[in-house]
């Protein structure tokens, strides 16, 4: 079981789905966590349900000032800043010719640039407190193209590269930077996913993921048992970006 008392973590898009599951994980094994997200009703209600080890701040990432206000919770409720979970984005699938210039920069503007916002942020608090894990949640379109994605997969190709960059500059300063690329997870960003065995038979395990698998990972990767990894990009996604899947006829 990954330990990650003593730390203290700001986790983006925290309100519901992955993000949320990532703060209920964090703290049952030992994190203080600030819950940063824009849905104020939900994020409230789960920093209430988790107790003083949880504070909930409203923060839209694309604005500097917001990212600002949610380190300074962390710092003045919980002396410092350990992680940060690049986790907020938000998701359009349509054809490119379809998907407006306006819509594509918006989708970068979250995704990449609010995440690059942030990862400048933190530098100095982690900085001060020895050093840091900042874990950017990227997604299997950021490993391979898929069809309907172009800004969603333009935005998570671009953080995995800036996650590349990020871990070079910052690995003198003892802050570690790595990426997560989640295949397809039954979270409210995508309703129409189901789960259990057999509800995605096109990949190897075939079966759509769940959010608290994806933070077990992200755990992992915020806590020391994961201290000589940076740089890294892992694939959460049931074999998905491995190759091609032939679907076995089991009745053959």
């Amino acid at each position: 079981m990954v330990d990650l008392a003593g730390k203290v973590a700001l986790i983006t898009g925290a309100a519901r789905g992955q993000g949320a599951a990532e703060a209920e994980l964090f703290v049952s094994r030992g994190a203080k966590v600030v819950i940063s997200d824009v849905l104020e009703t939900e994020g409230k209600a789960l920093a209430e349900s988790l107790g003083d080890a949880a504070r909930f701040v409203r923060h839209d990432i694309t604005d500097d000032n917001d990212w600002n206000a949610a380190i300074a919770v962390a710092v003045a409720e919980f002396g410092k800043l350990d992680v940060l979970v690049n986790n907020a984005a938000i998701y359009t699938a349509k054809p490119l010719v379809d998907t407006a210039p306006e819509e594509f920069d918006r989708i970068l503007r979250v995704n990449l640039v609010g995440a690059f916002r942030g990862i400048r942020a933190v530098v100095e608090p982690m900085a001060r407190a020895g050093g840091g894990s900042i874990v950017n949640i990227s997604s299997q379109a950021g490993l391979e193209g898929l069809l309907r994605h172009s800004a969603y997969g333009a935005s998570k190709w671009g953080l995995r590269g800036l996650t590349k960059t990020a871990a070079l500059e910052l690995g003198p300063q003892g802050i570690r930077v790595n990426s997560v690329h989640p295949g397809p997870i039954a979270t409210p960003m995508v309703p129409t996913l189901t789960t259990g065995p057999g509800s995605f038979p096109t990949l190897p395990l075939q079966r759509t993921g769940l959010p608290v698998e994806v933070a077990e990972l992200v755990a992992f990767l915020a806590s020391d048992a994961s201290a000589y990894i940076s740089g890294a990009e892992v694939a959460i996604d049931g074999g998905l970006a491995a190759g091609k899947f032939i679907v076995p006829d089991l009745g053959a």
